[in-house]
């Protein structure tokens, strides 16, 4: 019930700040930021107010780059399709004079003219916005409000829904400070998971305990990165902590976050020094496979499954898993690197890119390249296992046709994402992708019997006859045959004479 009445009482205290800080706009100052600090220290605390202050600047900043995200699509989008329909209806592209293609018909042709209209009105109603520095922000979420038109099909009632919307829309966050006892003097958990919450001013008479605070019955327990937690406040480091309420589950939820040491660039030749683990990117795994020094694959290739449908919650534990994984297999092969594609699809997805090709389209909006980089680097900074990422550029076509036949066997069957994952190790190393072309079978060796290896220029007696070796050494010359069968000396080579015997043919007889 504490915790409820504050939560409440410092979201809607967010919620003014938001407003305020969005009437701003671009003229937000640090004296505006000191107002709106103060205003908010008499009802509450100067650490609550400052927390507050700044997670509502955050959720302004956070808006103002989704403001330029739309920007960018729309001007894009108005842009593509104003090509297309400047051409000629069936026209073909032309890559070289960088035309695009024209529609196939007037209807679609009349669609697209339509839709180019709707882009354009709400790029109008967005340049406005986004000069003066206004966001449209809803605290609890969008969805969440839509959904309560709709809590039929969703099935809940009234109630229900309130109480999540009321959940959504708290504030129970404190950022820490150094050199403070555990870390936080607004929400301090001591080594024991004892909870004590500073009040704010409005609400002192809850407390419980000296100094208007409220200490928690329940005790929290931190099990991952425990450890380390525990470290930093018996440290009397900073530690920042959220606290939310899970309607679904009927709990309480405590997040702590830190700001860790940088950890050191690693040179790209010490990080390659072992060899490296390259991963194709696809919508449902990841294909693995481990590359020597000389870019020649090892072992056998790994595949991590994962599942991207459900919520955002469920996929993102999908692909931390999927990454988990994979660092331990890189740690197993003893590599220090691992190599991936540069992947962005953020301008492919359109329709106006790829035409009608819905599952193409379909098939690229599920790779999740942007999430799966990002959380990549963090967690192969935690191992000291360094990320190169390679021009994505041929590494599926020219791996499947220079790797994928070679490396099939009649046990293992290679598929086209394990040769791209061959590829993009390569192209890491420093190797060129495509495999040294194999001479003609005649040419491997003396009409296809064995070649001994060249001998070096300070062997002795280099010059003398190779070993003799059964069977015919040419398709045409049985071995022993011809004058120069064992010398050879009178080659085409350097600092040696070549053979300069006149030869003529004799006239064929006219019959036989």
């Amino acid at each position: 019930m504490v915790l409820r009445e504050v939560g409440v009482f410092l979201g809607s205290l967010a919620a003014g700040d938001l407003a305020v800080r969005s009437r701003h706009g671009l003229s937000h100052d640090a004296s505006s930021w000191a107002v709106r600090k103060r205003s908010l220290s008499g009802v509450s605390s100067a650490r609550w107010a400052g927390s507050v202050t700044k997670a509502t600047h955050d959720q302004w900043a956070l808006a103002r780059r989704g403001q330029v995200a739309e920007l960018v699509w729309l001007r894009g989008q108005i842009s593509r399709i104003e090509a297309r329909l400047a051409r000629p209806l069936g026209a073909k592209a032309d890559k070289r004079a960088g035309l695009p293609r024209g529609y196939g018909s007037r209807a679609e042709w009349h669609a697209k003219s339509r839709r180019m209209h709707v882009l354009k009105d709400r790029l109008t109603a967005l340049e406005p916005d986004w000069a003066a520095g206004r966001v449209h922000v809803v605290r609890g979420g969008k969805q969440l409000a839509r959904l309560r038109h709709h809590l039929y099909e969703a099935g809940l009632d009234e109630l229900a829904w309130r109480e999540r919307w009321r959940a959504a829309r708290m504030f129970l966050a404190a950022d820490g400070e150094s050199g403070k006892r555990f870390g936080n003097e607004t929400i301090r958990i001591t080594d024991t998971g004892q909870v004590a919450i500073k009040l704010p001013a409005a609400l002192t008479h809850l407390a419980n305990a000296p100094h208007g605070r409220y200490v928690l019955e329940a005790s929290a327990t931190f099990r991952h990165r425990g450890v380390e937690w525990a470290d930093r406040i018996t440290a009397n480091r900073a530690v920042a902590y959220r606290i939310h309420h899970d309607v679904l589950r009927g709990r309480w939820y405590v997040t702590a976050s830190w700001q860790r040491t940088p950890v050191p660039v690693l040179p790209l030749e010490a990080a390659l020094a072992h060899g490296v683990v390259a991963i194709d990117m696809n919508d449902d795994h990841l294909a693995a496979w481990q590359l020597d020094v000389h870019g020649n694959p090892v072992g056998e290739p790994r595949r991590f499954f994962y599942d991207l449908s459900g919520t955002s919650a469920h996929r993102d534990a999908q692909i931390r898993h999927a990454l988990a994984r994979l660092l331990h297999h890189t740690h197993r092969c003893g590599a220090a690197a691992i190599a991936i594609e540069d992947l962005d699809f953020t301008d492919g997805k359109s329709r106006e890119k790829y035409g009608r090709n819905k599952r193409f389209r379909r098939l690229i909006s599920c790779f999740p390249t942007a999430k799966l980089k990002a959380r990549l680097a963090a967690m192969a900074a935690e191992q000291g296992i360094a990320v190169v990422a390679v021009d994505p550029a041929y590494t599926s076509r020219w791996g499947a046709q220079h790797w994928q036949k070679p490396l099939t066997t009649t046990t293992r069957k290679i598929t086209r994402h394990d040769a791209a994952a061959v590829a993009i190790g390569r192209r890491a190393l420093g190797h060129p992708i495509r495999r040294r072309t194999t001479p003609p079978r005649t040419h491997q060796s003396d009409g296809d019997g064995h070649r001994t290896a060249q001998a070096g220029p300070d062997t002795r007696r280099r010059e003398g006859p190779r070993p003799r070796v059964p069977g015919p050494r040419t398709r045409c010359v049985p071995p022993g045959r011809g004058a120069k069968a064992g010398d050879q000396r009178a080659q085409h080579r350097s600092e040696h004479a070549a053979e300069q015997q006149s030869w003529h043919q004799d006239s064929l007889p006219l019959s036989l």
